[in-house]
């Protein structure tokens, strides 16, 4: 959202916005791009300037009118935005009025915030979108991720998006629209997102305190905002480019404080740029001073299939502790030179835990 000082929330989203508010005009978008890249924010900036009442097209969103200023307070009576609960406190967003039955049971600690846009609160959408605009201009609906809403849930948006009522728009955003009904993906007339430029983002980065920017942002497949995350979260340059020493070492206690799925991200990436390396190929995520230059290919290929069997469950894996050190163990093996990695199946028996283990 854009602020009084007329300044965009992410530097990067600058020409990309200009761009749709100049040549999109349907009443349905998509935007769609990487993960951390900024399309919940641009969607919410979007909705800001269809709503902005400065007196310039031009200057749309000024930041600085009353409209304005009531989306940056997320009280705007023509805007509403659809998270899932699990979303609303990462993302800053108060949960709207009406929405209290679940938001307010989650928030007690009574239910798991959900991580899915359920149909009733599409519902609730549909009937805000059909009211008459509070302040003349028009209506907004922000769906994010657009990929939550459930099977019944993008169903009965359906209608909705092929027949609008009055001046109703709709901005759904995300980061898998091929995870989206084809028919709803039809319906919105789609804005992709790139990558924002290195500089760009390493400046953004650096502004942040992000020590050694450039190498999280590389860690993270040029994703500024998942960069930004992880620095908060105490994962920094530093320790990042220790990972693959450290499962060369088969240290899994280092990881033993990180997510399941966390790791297995982090050793799907190790196990990537040491296939890259060890094919004359330039790493994407590491430096190439920390990889390995000759591991076994054919230990590397069996702990990638591994690897992805096991995220398909990382969220809710059996003894994660365990199949986390079983699988540093197996990327032990892997990285070590040809013909010393004690063949592909040595690492499945590390830590005596099936790494097939699954809810």
């Amino acid at each position: 959202m854009v602020g009084e000082g007329g300044a965009l929330p992410l530097p990067w989203l600058a020409d990309t916005l200009r761009s749709v508010l100049d040549t999109r005009h349907a009443h349905a978008l998509l935007v769609h791009g990487p993960q951390g890249v900024g399309q919940f924010e641009l969607s919410v900036t979007l909705a800001q300037a269809w709503l902005c009442e400065a007196a310039d097209a031009a200057t749309r969103p000024c930041g600085a009118c009353a409209s304005c200023r009531l989306v940056l307070a997320h009280a705007h009576p023509d805007m509403l935005v659809l998270l899932p609960d699990a979303l609303r406190e990462p993302l800053g967003w108060a949960p709207p009025g009406g929405e209290g039955d679940e938001a307010s049971e989650s928030k007690a600690g009574k239910v798991k915030p959900s991580k899915e846009i359920k149909v009733d609160a599409v519902r609730r959408a549909i009937e805000f979108a059909q009211t008459t605009s509070a302040r003349g201009r028009c209506k907004v609906v922000v769906i994010h991720p657009a990929e939550r809403m459930n099977g019944v849930a993008a169903n009965a948006l359906l209608k909705t998006l092929e027949e609008p009522a009055g001046v109703a728009r709709f901005v759904l955003s995300g980061a898998a629209p091929d995870a989206l009904l084809p028919t709803i993906r039809s319906r919105c007339q789609g804005v992709p997102m790139a990558l924002p430029p290195t500089t760009v983002a390493v400046g953004w980065l650096t502004e942040r305190g992000v020590a050694n920017a450039a190498v999280l942002l590389a860690a993270t497949g040029g994703q500024p905002q998942e960069a930004l995350e992880w620095s908060a979260q105490g994962l920094d340059a530093a320790l990042w480019q220790r990972v693959p020493a450290l499962v060369q070492r088969g240290e899994a206690g280092t990881f033993a404080a990180w997510p399941l799925p966390r790791l297995v991200d982090a050793l799907q990436k190790l196990c990537h740029d040491a296939a890259c390396v060890a094919a004359g190929a330039a790493p994407r995520y590491f430096p190439a001073t920390s990889l390995p230059p000759a591991a076994d290919p054919a230990a590397l290929t069996a702990w990638s299939a591994e690897l992805m069997r096991v995220a398909r469950h990382a969220e809710h894996a059996w003894s994660a502790a365990l199949l986390a050190e079983s699988l540093v163990q197996q990327g032990q093996r892997a990285l070590r030179p040809a013909g010393r990695g004690g063949g592909p199946a040595a690492g499945h028996r590390a830590a005596g835990v099936s790494v097939h283990s699954r809810p």
